[in-house]
C-alpha cells in the first residue's frame, strides 16, 4: 500500500514545526567582553567562551601582561592586555606554602588564625592591585573609546575579583557572571536569603543539619566573611567614587548582575532559596570522555581488572613535603592498581613501577575511562564534579580555600572521605582501600551521577541560553530584585516591628489610663449634703 503525496507533505510540516519548536530563539552573533579571573577560575571561563565562540559570538578577553594561564594569542578571542608589573601567583604560593606546612607539622588552632589572618590581608592587597589594574584602563583614554567603540552586548566576568564588575557599570552594559564566589564569600550570601540556622558558610566545615553549637561557630565563620568584605570593600569602593557618576559600592554592583551563571547545582550542594536570575550550571564543563593518548591508553589498560587510581592536587600545588610524597608514592606501590600521579616535586623516593608521574593529565578523559576507580584530589570545584559527572568515587585531601566544604557535600553523601594531611602517614593506606572495595562508595557517586544527568537541558546549553537571552533583551532586569536597594532595618522589617510596638505600647497604656480612670470615678465616695 503506497503513501499519499499528501500524508507524505503533512509529515514534513509536523517534522519541521517539531524542529523549529526544539530551537532555541535565534540571536545572531554578540559582542562580547570579557573580563577573567586567572587560574583554575579561567578554566572554567575558557569553556564557556569555546561553546560561545562556537555560537558564532565575538569574544574579547581582558588580560594582564603577567598572566600565567591566559593567552595573549588564541583562536577563540581577541585580546586587551593591560601591562603590570607584579604577578599574583607568588602570593597565593607562598599562602599555600605555611598552610601546607602547618597541616603537616599538626599546628594549633592559633597558628591556623594567624596563617589566616595574614591570607586575609594578602589577599585585600590582591584585591587592591586589580583596582590598580582597573584604574589604569580608566585612565587610558583611548582604550577606553575603544571599549566603547567596540559595541559591546554585555560583559562576562567572574566576580572573585570584581574590576570587570565596575568596568560593566563604567560602560552602561548588561552583566552576565561565571561564578560561585565574589569578593566577599560565597556569591548566594550577596543576593538570596541565607539563613545562618541551616546555610553553612563556607569553611566553617557544617552541613545544613546544626546543633546549637554549630550555628554558634556558623555565625563566627560569617562574622570572618563580613570582616573580609569590610578590608576588601574600600578599594572598590573608591574606584566607584572616583569613575562611576553619583558613586555606589561593590556589593549593590554585585547584586545588579543581570545573570548568575552559578557553577553549582542541588546534586552537590545542601538545599538553599535562590533567586530568579541565578542560573544553576554545575558540571557545565563536563562532557563524553575522549580516547586517550596512545601511551596512556597502554598504560592503563596495564592494569588489567584491578584498574587506575588517578591523582592531582590542583594547578597551585605542584609538591609536597616529602615525608607527605614518600608516605604516598610507598603506599601507592603496593596496591595491584596502576596510578597516574601529577606531581612536579622532587620524585619519591618509594616511588613503584606501578606509578605513573606525569606534569599534565587528561583530567575528565581519564575520570571518564571505564577502568578508573579512584580519584585522590585536593576537592577543588572543577574536580569534584567532574568525579560526580563520571560516577567516580573520590579520597579528598582538603588542602585550603572551599576544598574541605565541597569534599564534606560528597562525604555527607557517601560518595568520598575526606583524608587531611597531617593523616597521611598513618591512615592513606587505610582509606584508599577503603574507598577502593566498599561498594557503597561507588554506587553512591554513581546514584548522583545519575542525578546530575537527569536534567532537561545540559548545564552547558543553559549556561549559554541565558548569555544569549541578555543580549536579545539588552538586560534581564525583571529577574532581579529591588531589595538591595532597601536598607537593613527595612529588608528586615524593624522598622514596621517598631511601629506595630510603638501602637501597641500606646494601646495598653490609653487602656490602662482608661480603666484607671474609670476606678478613680467609681471608687470616689459622694460628699454628704449638709441641712
Amino acid at each position: 500500500m503506497g503513501i499519499s503525496p499528501l500524508n507524505c507533505g503533512w509529515g514534513i510540516c509536523v517534522f519541521l514545526s517539531l524542529c523549529l519548536i526544539s530551537f532555541t530563539p535565534p540571536c545572531d552573533g554578540g559582542n562580547i567582553l570579557v573580563y577573567p579571573v586567572d587560574g583554575s577560575h579561567w578554566i572554567n571561563m575558557k569553556v564557556l567562551i569555546e561553546e560561545l565562540h562556537a555560537r558564532g559570538h565575538n569574544i574579547t578577553v581582558i588580560r594582564a601582561s603577567t598572566s600565567l594561564y591566559i593567552k595573549e594569542k588564541s583562536p577563540l578571542y581577541k585580546s586587551i592586555t593591560i601591562e603590570l608589573d607584579k604577578k599574583v601567583e607568588p602570593f597565593f604560593i607562598q599562602y599555600l606554602q605555611k598552610h601546607i606546612k602547618a597541616q603537616v607539622e599538626g599546628a594549633s588552632a592559633f597558628t591556623f588564625f594567624k596563617i589566616t589572618l595574614g591570607f586575609v590581608s594578602a589577599f585585600s592587597q590582591l584585591h587592591l592591585l586589580m583596582c590598580d589594574y582597573l584604574a589604569q584602563t580608566l585612565d587610558d583614554p583611548t582604550m577606553v573609546k575603544s571599549l566603547r567603540d567596540s559595541q559591546f552586548d554585555l560583559v562576562l566576568t567572574d566576580p572573585a575579583i570584581a574590576p570587570g564588575v565596575i568596568l560593566a557599570k563604567y560602560l552602561e552594559l548588561p552583566l552576565v557572571f561565571n561564578v560561585r564566589w565574589i569578593t566577599g564569600g560565597e556569591g548566594h550570601f550577596a543576593i538570596a536569603p541565607s539563613p545562618l540556622s541551616y546555610i553553612p558558610v563556607p569553611r566553617s566545615g557544617l552541613t545544613d543539619k546544626m546543633n546549637f553549637i554549630e550555628r554558634v561557630r556558623n555565625v563566627f565563620f560569617y562574622s570572618i566573611a563580613l570582616l573580609q568584605q569590610r578590608l576588601i570593600g574600600p578599594h572598590y569602593d573608591a574606584i566607584c567614587e572616583k569613575y562611576i557618576e553619583g558613586g555606589c559600592d561593590i556589593i549593590s554592583l554585585l547584586q545588579e548582575a543581570d545573570i548568575w551563571l552559578f557553577r553549582s547545582d542541588f546534586v552537590f550542594d545542601f538545599p538553599r532559596p535562590t533567586m530568579p536570575n541565578i542560573v544553576y550550571i554545575g558540571g557545565f564543563q563536563c562532557k563524553p570522555a575522549q580516547p586517550l593518548p596512545v601511551e596512556l591508553e597502554d598504560f592503563v589498560q596495564g592494569a588489567g581488572e584491578h584498574g587506575v587510581i588517578i591523582m592531582t592536587l590542583g594547578t597551585l600545588v605542584y609538591d609536597l613535603p616529602k615525608e607527605v610524597s614518600d608516605a604516598i608514592a610507598s603506599v601507592f606501590a603496593k596496591m595491584p592498581q596502576k596510578v597516574i600521579w601529577r606531581y612536579k616535586g622532587k620524585r619519591p623516593s618509594t616511588l613503584g613501577n606501578n606509578t605513573l608521574l606525569v606534569d599534565w593529565m587528561p583530567q575528565k578523559d581519564l575520570l571518564g575511562h571505564p577502568l578508573t576507580k579512584v580519584f585522590v584530589a585536593h576537592g577543588g570545584t572543577n574536580g569534584v564534579q567532574e568525579a560526580i559527572y563520571y560516577g567516580v568515587p573520590v579520597l579528598g585531601i582538603p588542602l585550603f580555600f572551599d576544598q574541605y566544604d565541597n569534599l564534606l557535600r560528597l562525604q555527607q553523601r557517601g560518595a568520598g572521605k575526606i583524608l587531611h594531611l597531617s593523616e597521611i602517614s598513618q591512615c592513606f593506606e587505610q582509606s584508599l582501600m577503603e574507598v577502593l572495595h566498599q561498594d557503597s562508595y561507588r554506587q553512591n557517586m554513581q546514584r548522583l551521577s545519575d542525578l546530575h544527568r537527569d536534567q532537561p537541558v545540559a548545564p552547558m546549553d543553559q549556561a549559554v541560553f541565558w548569555v544569549e537571552y541578555v543580549m536579545r533583551h539588552k538586560g534581564a532586569a525583571h529577574l532581579r530584585t529591588e531589595a538591595y536597594k532597601m536598607p537593613w532595618y527595612s529588608y528586615y522589617c524593624l522598622d514596621v516591628v517598631l511601629l506595630l510596638l510603638a501602637a501597641v505600647t500606646l494601646l495598653l497604656l490609653s487602656t490602662v489610663t482608661m480603666f484607671r480612670f474609670l476606678c478613680y470615678r467609681c471608687l470616689r465616695k459622694p460628699k454628704a449634703k449638709q441641712h
